[in-house]
């Protein structure tokens, strides 16, 4: 991959159908729950990615087969019914959150010593509040440079059940990992969520993965409390995969900033992935949205108006708004987030310095940020090896001339193809 890329600026609506990848989020649950299976599962329209090869690799680590076809968008996952065939084993995730939450609670399911760790970022990305959960459990989990961060040892005998309190206010991603490990459990499982829970519809998507697999988990309305009765196995099934809302959040946003039309199918209102809320953002920003039974279209306006948002939600794409931000006419208040300064960079710090580059005035808070178009100028855009970073602000370089996105590799992340498809689509 180059160092750097230059996007070069549109002249015409861009106009089109494409179908993004398959859904991280989807595909690194349903690895874990196939992986719980007693059986052989097959996943279709999976992501291969930096993030699911990391999950891939470290389930192999355990002794659980996945077999790669399709170019990696079919997964063939024997699972082993919860049961390791290793007593002990380092597990690399890269900068995978999702790897590193869900597997450390899923390793507490086994009997022996796991370690997991990463990339230097991961070492500095919180998880303190899962280890809390699982030592509720019993389980023996510890941060070994004791800040509360990666690396993280767990010594399982098993979880036993019980009732366990979780914090989830910084991610949301502590409560999906301890549920996906919980149907295991010796005994029933009662989980309850101590104050905020970020990121709801995460939550939602992995019950939803989870009954698929044959797992029923009796949940409160507001999602602060689980109950599960704990000694059950999950089902081995054929799972499809839904294209990623994340990613399709990018090319809605080139419809919006050069008033095109996108069409993206196999996504719809009724999605498992809350991203597909995106477009309502859009909405209210003066885009027209068609909602099919299976796509879904954004029709940008002659001109965006700016609008004040909670994307508490759907943090995944405030980058991407933020992108569009720029050519409102009028200010773009986006709230709701403070989570998004643990992700793979500060999403709300490191992004406001890199839009004040282009030209926009920003008031930055603990949970979120203003955008105030200014005069837009071409900058040289620093990445943070953050893959939302890259790829939402490329965005802006299909109307300012000479942006130029520095690491664009880092958008294998989630994204292998990003660069080629962007270029393809916009035609330029």
């Amino acid at each position: 991959m180059l160092d750097s890329i230059v996007i070069q600026p549109v002249s015409h609506p861009i106009v089109g159908s494409i179908s993004p990848p398959g859904s991280k989020s989807l595909t690194n649950r349903a690895l874990v729950c196939a992986a719980l299976a007693e059986g052989r599962s097959t996943l279709t329209g999976a992501l291969d990615s930096d993030d699911t090869r990391v999950m891939v690799e470290s389930l192999a680590s355990l002794g659980i087969d996945v077999e790669t076809c399709s170019a990696g968008e079919t997964l063939v996952v024997s699972g082993t019914g919860g049961r390791f065939n290793v007593d002990r084993a380092e597990l690399f995730v890269g900068n995978s959150g999702t790897t590193i939450r869900f597997l450390t609670a899923m390793v507490a399911l086994g009997n022996g010593k796991f370690t997991l760790d990463g990339v230097p970022r991961m070492r500095e990305r919180p998880i303190g509040d899962l280890l809390e959960a699982l030592n509720q459990f019993g389980t023996k989990a510890t941060a070994l440079n004791g800040n509360g961060c990666p690396p993280v040892t767990v010594e399982g005998t098993g979880l036993a059940g019980g009732r366990v309190v979780v914090a989830s206010a910084i991610s949301s991603q502590y409560l999906s990992g301890l549920l996906m490990a919980a149907p295991l459990a010796r005994g029933p499982v009662e989980l309850v969520i101590d104050g905020p829970l970020v990121s709801k519809t995460y939550v939602e998507m992995t019950l939803a993965v989870m009954r698929e697999f044959g797992i029923a988990c009796e949940a409160n309305q507001s999602l602060t409390s689980f109950r599960l009765p704990g000694g059950e196995v999950y089902r081995p099934c054929d799972y499809s995969i839904e294209p990623d809302a994340s990613a399709a959040s990018y090319f809605w946003a080139a419809a919006a900033i050069t008033g095109g039309r996108v069409t993206v199918p196999g996504l719809s209102a009724a999605s498992l992935q809350g991203d597909v809320a995106f477009v309502g953002c859009l909405e209210k920003m003066g885009c027209q949205i068609e909602r099919g039974t299976d796509s879904i279209s954004v029709v940008g306006p002659k001109k965006l108006h700016g609008i004040d948002v909670d994307m508490n939600t759907i943090s995944d794409t405030a980058q991407t708004l933020a992108a569009v931000a720029l050519f409102a006419d009028g200010a773009t208040t986006i709230r709701g987030i403070g989570h998004n300064r643990f992700k793979e960079t500060d999403r709300i710090g490191n992004l406001a310095v890199e839009l004040r580059k282009l030209g926009a005035v920003i008031e930055e808070r603990d949970d979120g940020f203003t955008v105030h178009p200014g005069p837009l100028k071409s900058a040289r855009i620093e990445t943070y090896e953050d893959h939302r970073m890259a790829m939402s602000l490329a965005l802006a370089g299909l109307r300012i001339p000479d942006v130029e996105i520095v690491g664009p590799g880092c958008s294998a992340k989630t994204y292998p193809n990003y660069w080629t498809d962007l270029k393809r689509f916009a035609r330029y």
